[in-house]
C-alpha cells in the first residue's frame, strides 16, 4: 500500500492503486485495471484481492459516507465503498452490473464471501453510501439524494481496534470502468436509531 498524497482521503492507503488516477477539487477519479476483483472462494472456488481500494484508517468504531459516480458497462463492473480488516475480513458494497442490470450489491467476507443483490430504484450512476461499524455490528445504508438513507444491510462484523474504509471499484471482466468519488466524510458513529433514515 502507498500513501495517497491528494487532499481527498489524504491519510488513505492504496491497495492495488490503479494505473490512471486523478484528484482534483476534492474528487478522486480513476479507471479500473483489467480483471480487478475482490472475492474469496464461495461458489467460484477462487480467491481474488486485486480490486482497487483507498482505505482510511479508523478507530474501533466509525461512520463513513461518500458519493459514488460510475459509468458501468460490463458484467460485474462495480463501484462503492469497502471496510476492511485484512484480506479475509471485509465488506464491499455499491452498484454492480449483474444479469444486465445495475444492482445494489454487497459482499460480506468472513474467511469466505457471500453476495447479496437487489434491484436499485435510484440513479445507479450517482448515489451515496454510508457504513457504520460499532461493537461488532456493521450497518450499511444507501441514499439517492443524501437526505434519506434506507437500510441495505445489518450484519455481524469482527471487532477490531481499527479498520480501513474508503472508495472501492473493480471490473473483473475488463479494464476501464470510470469512477469518481467525492463528498467523503469519516466521523465517530452517528448514533442514530435503526429506523432513523436521516
Amino acid at each position: 500500500m502507498n500513501e495517497f498524497k491528494g487532499t481527498l482521503l489524504s491519510k488513505g492507503l492504496w491497495l492495488n492503486e490503479p494505473k490512471e488516477v486523478t484528484e482534483d477539487a476534492g474528487k478522486l477519479s480513476f479507471k479500473t485495471d483489467e480483471k480487478s476483483d475482490f472475492w474469496r472462494e464461495t461458489y467460484y472456488g477462487f480467491t481474488r484481492d486485486s480490486g482497487h481500494f483507498l482505505g482510511m484508517k479508523t478507530d474501533n468504531a466509525f461512520s463513513a459516507q461518500l458519493r459514488v459516480q460510475g459509468s458501468y458497462e460490463g458484467l460485474y463492473d462495480q463501484a462503492g465503498i469497502m471496510v476492511r480488516i485484512d484480506d479475509s475480513h471485509w465488506l464491499k458494497a455499491g452498484i454492480e452490473i449483474s444479469d444486465g442490470q445495475a444492482m445494489l450489491s454487497s459482499v460480506l467476507t468472513n474467511e469466505i464471501s457471500d453476495w447479496s443483490t437487489a434491484v436499485y430504484g435510484g440513479n445507479p450512476y450517482e448515489f451515496w453510501l454510508r457504513i457504520t461499524v460499532e461493537k461488532g455490528v456493521l450497518r450499511l445504508q444507501v441514499s439517492s439524494d443524501k437526505k434519506t438513507w434506507p437500510l441495505v444491510r445489518l450484519a455481524p462484523f469482527p471487532v477490531s481496534d481499527h479498520y480501513l474504509v474508503g472508495p472501492m471499484a473493480c471490473s473483473p471482466e475488463r479494464a476501464g470502468l470510470q469512477v469518481t468519488f467525492s463528498e467523503w466524510d469519516l466521523t465517530s458513529p452517528l448514533g442514530k436509531a435503526l429506523h432513523d433514515l436521516t
